[in-house]
């Protein structure tokens, strides 16, 4: 009788030859996903969701909730994915792990400022959370007993930013940073604004509260003084500087700067019906389709870092934002379905083919418009692919079921205007002049490139045709 220790041996070969099989069929296990079946996007989505929580171990024993190592905003951002995803799907596999996240890191004063990580937090950072708890309210992700509310959390957010509203620089508006020894402390950034901006938004229409609505107003309003939001081209610059009084321009291109001003946009043109919000649409989305579904493709991408190989981890979760934001345009502003679904439809199959890699065949990647897996791996790829599969299921709702309620609507989350007020307030003395660093913080991604080399990159791909 052959051995099977001495591997080689004829048992022992075609032991090795199976194994091998096996393998090549595990690679070949890719996501398959039918654009026009509400099953099989549900069915690739729940895979997807998996795989992405593995990457998270908050929940387990000895380990912090909502804390993902190396990152803190991401835990909102995930949080507010997984939101969406039991709101299209129904699937309450990931409710109890969020609910206990989102809880954890809402800190002292229910602001989403807990203390052990309040000290190196940007405004943007924190307004990621906000926007999870307002996700939570409006689609009605069920409150925990004898625990603040999610729209609570959302208000206590909104109340600590609009404190830090800057009007001795620039004439207003968020810094990137909070405290001044922060590298960015000096910069005004899009994101920040724009969240903010977003926040306000839904708070005013899910609360009919006026003072949220100008402040909203106010925000859009200053944010177009600025390079961040030019209402003449729909151009966002990604940041601008105190130094220079907000003239200059940071001009890298982010998916979830467009995302977070046309969300706002679009929950104010929902509420007020004005055409000056109608206009912000139909600008943002114009330019975000020239910008982001390059070569006439219909499938997004992350250009100023993704074709030339150079997304952080911040970055490669960006697209799952806009995904989800614009399906809920399509939603709120309704006219605008014939143009956003046949996009979100093309991400959606281009993804699928990326979700071909890791152990397990898979795993997703990030260039959706690859046809085979680009080898990116990680929590955040996962998410993106989570936000835009997702997505697609709101062309399945018949019945509005995806209308975000508000208080009027069906909204169940209690109002609590004064949450947050008794966190101490951010004194705004000179800023400390620190170079801006790539941190951990959902922020202004810098790269480690210079833009040149991004941009000729990018355009170097868009003639080739991807």
């Amino acid at each position: 009788m052959w051995s099977l220790r001495g591997a080689q041996g004829p048992v022992a070969v075609l032991s090795r030859l199976l194994m091998t099989i096996l393998a090549a069929q595990t690679v070949r296990a890719t996501i398959t996903v039918d654009v026009n079946d509400v099953n099989s996007i549900k069915s690739a989505a729940a895979t997807i969701a998996s795989d992405m929580m593995t990457y998270y171990s908050g929940n387990q024993s000895g380990q912090i909730p909502g804390k993902i190592p190396g990152t803190w905003w991401e835990g909102g951002a995930m949080f507010m994915t997984l939101i969406q995803y039991w709101h299209w799907t129904g699937d309450d596999t990931y409710n109890d792990v969020t609910t206990q996240g989102m809880l954890w890191q809402a800190g002292e004063h229910d602001d989403y400022m807990p203390s052990n990580w309040s000290n190196y937090l940007g405004n943007d950072d924190q307004v990621f959370w906000g926007l999870a708890a307002m996700t939570a309210a409006e689609l009605k992700f069920p409150d925990a007993p004898n625990q603040p509310s999610w729209l609570a959390l959302a208000q206590g957010v909104f109340n600590t930013q609009q404190a830090r509203w800057d009007t001795t620089n620039c004439n207003g508006g968020l810094r990137w940073q909070i405290w001044p020894y922060q590298a960015g402390y000096t910069t005004k950034n899009a994101i920040s604004n724009g969240g903010f901006f977003q926040l306000a938004a839904r708070l005013a229409r899910y609360t009919n509260n006026q003072t949220y609505a100008d402040w909203a107003k106010k925000t859009w309003e200053w944010s177009a003084t600025t390079p961040l939001l030019n209402t003449s081209l729909w151009y966002i610059a990604d940041t601008t500087s105190i130094a220079a009084q907000c003239h200059d321009h940071g001009d890298f291109q982010w998916t979830y700067n467009y995302g977070a001003y046309l969300m706002g946009a679009v929950y104010m043109y929902n509420m007020t019906k004005d055409s000056k919000w109608k206009d912000g649409i139909d600008g943002l989305l114009k330019s975000s389709f020239q910008t982001f579904f390059p070569n006439d493709t219909n499938i997004m991408c992350e250009v100023s870092c993704e074709t030339i190989k150079t997304c952080d981890r911040n970055q490669v979760c960006f697209k799952a934002f806009l995904s989800t934001w614009l399906a809920f345009t399509t939603v709120l502003a309704p006219y605008t379905t014939g143009e956003i679904k046949p996009k979100l439809q093309a991400s959606m199959k281009g993804a699928a083919q990326q979700c071909s890699g890791g152990s397990d065949g898979q795993h997703c990647g990030l260039q959706w418009y690859s046809s085979t897996w680009d080898g990116v791996n990680g929590l955040e790829v996962q998410m993106s692919a989570l936000g835009i599969f997702s997505a697609n299921l709101v062309f399945f709702d018949t019945s509005n079921s995806s209308n975000p309620v508000t208080a009027d609507t069906g909204g169940t989350s209690k109002s609590d205007p004064s949450a947050g007020l008794s966190e101490p307030a951010v004194n705004v003395p000179p800023g400390v002049q620190t170079p801006i660093t790539t941190g951990d913080r959902a922020g202004a991604g810098i790269l480690t490139v210079i833009f040149v080399t991004g941009w000729l990159g990018m355009m170097s791909w868009m003639l080739r045709g991807g």
